[in-house]
């Protein structure tokens, strides 16, 4: 099969002027859910999807998939979706989700193109919501389209502003009916930017993940007591942002102690901190933090969280302050299908591609994917690293390449053979 690399250059770059933004230095968009942004974006998708042929649906809470169901197909069959997703952080840049998007929908063009003849119907699909900028805390279409939320749940949810996302799909004309049921499919595939360097250290066009990290966020509150930052001694002080502080150390002690003799991918990073009063002449009273931890071994995790749990009470003892602990979220690893990644190596092999294994340490749709059908997520290389910045950048030649081996796996999933063999 051939890809168009120039269309699918066009497409990307074409989608980069909905929400694009004035920056020094790349290429920036701001594409929240609900904005004329988000609605121009959706329009040109659906338009190139049935420029292609795809019949275009559109679910309740703002989903879109356009469906191919050539000749060969059994149309009852169980389809191979792809995709992604195309709304953006703010200032984002142009390769986070459209790539995914977009090279699916070239994956299906280029096996048009090649008169491949699958066994089953092929699905693009957009996500809304996957940044969670606006509305829930992220991946609100895929968690719709597995039923982990309900439709009336999503559409529920309000932004900072009180505008449901009901209200803000009828907005931009994109609520539409049903719900797209992802347990229906037969295999999922995404394609995204790395937002890592392996690949391009390792000079390697391709990745193909073998597991997306855990995540667990906890919070944690220590109290102390406020006072004149002149009139109080040092010795009589109960200094909740000091205690604070051995907790935040301790923290990241712990992560290094774990990849060094546990797992080589944990990460532990205390994100957030709110200091009460939050005045230069009163010691602080009261410290709120939030702690990310991530890994692909889940008891490697834990290993974090227990070393969190026991910093707090060594402040406690140590300190005088009290202290409190919860783990709001709490997302185990999730490793993607043998059969899918196998399937994406037999395609590099085959168009001459090199391809590699490793992990994911962002979440993507795909996690919700994984619980209801076989799931895969490919990764194309981020010069530098660079991610949800204006100076996102993906060599465009990686990007067909990526979407050559998502092709080829796709192509072999849905049982194609070449027209006429």
């Amino acid at each position: 099969m051939h890809v168009d690399a120039d269309r699918l250059r066009a497409d990307i770059e074409a989608n980069a002027e909905h929400g694009e933004i004035e920056v020094e230095e790349g290429r920036g968009r701001t594409v929240l859910t609900g904005t004329d942004a988000n609605r121009a974006a959706r329009e040109r998708l659906v338009e190139r999807m049935e420029d292609a042929g795809l019949d275009v649906t559109v679910d309740a809470v703002g989903n879109i998939a356009g469906r191919w169901v050539p000749e060969s197909a059994d149309p009852g069959a169980a389809p191979v979706a792809a995709g992604s997703h195309v709304d953006s952080v703010p200032e984002g840049g142009i390769f986070d989700g459209p790539l995914g998007v977009y090279a699916a929908l070239e994956a299906v063009r280029a096996m048009q193109d090649a008169c491949v003849e699958p066994a089953r119907p092929l699905v693009v699909v957009s996500f809304t919501e996957e940044e969670g900028q606006r509305f829930a805390d992220g991946l609100l279409g895929s968690s719709v389209a597995v039923g982990e939320r309900t439709v009336d749940e999503a559409l529920g949810i309000e932004d900072d502003g009180g505008i449901s996302l009901e209200e803000s799909l009828s907005r931009i004309g994109f609520q539409g009916e049903g719900r797209l049921d992802a347990s229906e499919w037969a295999a999922w595939y995404e394609l995204h930017v790395e937002q890592h360097t392996q690949l391009e250290r390792e000079n390697v066009p391709v990745g193909v993940v073998t597991t997306i990290t855990g995540i667990t966020h906890c919070e944690a509150e220590i109290v102390g007591e406020a006072n004149h930052a002149g009139a109080t001694p040092m010795d009589e002080r109960t200094d909740a942002l000091a205690a604070a502080s051995e907790v935040v150390l301790d923290v990241e002690a712990a992560a290094n102690e774990v990849v060094a003799e546990e797992s080589e991918t944990a990460v532990g990073t205390v994100g957030s901190l709110s200091v009460s009063p939050n005045a230069t002449n009163v010691v602080p009273g009261t410290v709120e933090m939030g702690v990310d931890i991530r890994d692909v071994e889940y008891q490697s995790m834990q290993t974090i969280v227990d070393a969190t749990r026991s910093s707090l009470a060594v402040v406690e003892a140590d300190r005088g302050v009290e202290t409190s602990f919860s783990r709001p979220f709490d997302l185990e690893p999730t490793p993607m299908s043998e059969s899918l990644r196998g399937a994406a190596h037999r395609a590099g092999e085959e168009a001459g591609i090199r391809t590699m294994d490793l992990h994911s340490g962002a979440a993507h749709d795909t996690m919700h994917l994984a619980d209801v059908t076989e799931a895969a997520l490919l990764f194309a290389p981020s010069e530098d690293g660079i991610s949800h910045n204006p100076r996102e950048w993906t060599d465009w030649e990686d990007c067909a390449n990526a979407t050559r081996v998502m092709a080829g796996a796709m192509a072999d999933v849905a049982g194609a053979d070449a027209a006429g063999e």
